[in-house]
């Protein structure tokens, strides 16, 4: 006598496949936008913790070579000291050297508009151009005119 399979042993069909497949796409579809909308919202938290932390590590450097960084000195003060500093330099101010913003870019430094002025420091956002809304905005933290135009 033959060995006769009944039909719920053969396994899936592959119109069953597909129809798994398509409903995973369809859930896949409404999930992921979701998704990426918060991971780009974490960037922009991750951004301004980072800038928070530059501006510790320059308001600690100044205390030390009672100044700021000029613009072409920039955050690089903050890892290697300047000839007319080295004396009173008393870094490195960051751990594991200046870090990128979330989007793989160096973070913007400008130098204080007043001697008893912040500096501004910040990130062009998703986008990498000035100005922008939502996660492309600009995030700036400091001096009076933060923004870069």
């Amino acid at each position: 006598m033959k060995n006769i399979r009944s039909k719920f042993e053969n396994g899936f069909t592959l119109v069953e496949l597909i129809i798994v497949l398509a409903i995973i796409g369809l859930i896949m579809a409404l999930v992921a936008p979701r998704l990426m909308e918060q991971f780009d919202k974490s960037k922009v938290v991750a951004a301004r913790a980072q800038i928070r932390s530059l501006e510790s590590a320059l308001t600690s450097m100044r205390l030390d070579i009672d100044r700021y960084p000029s613009s072409a000195e920039g955050l690089a003060l903050l890892q290697l000291p300047a000839a007319d500093v080295a004396e009173s330099w008393q870094g490195p101010y960051l751990a594991e050297g200046v870090p990128k913003d979330p989007w793989g870019r160096p973070f913007i430094y400008r130098e204080p508009q007043t001697p008893d002025g912040r500096p501004a420091v910040g990130t062009l956002g998703s986008d990498g151009s000035a100005g922008g809304t939502g996660t492309a905005r600009d995030i700036f933290v400091g001096g009076a005119d933060a923004g870069i135009r």
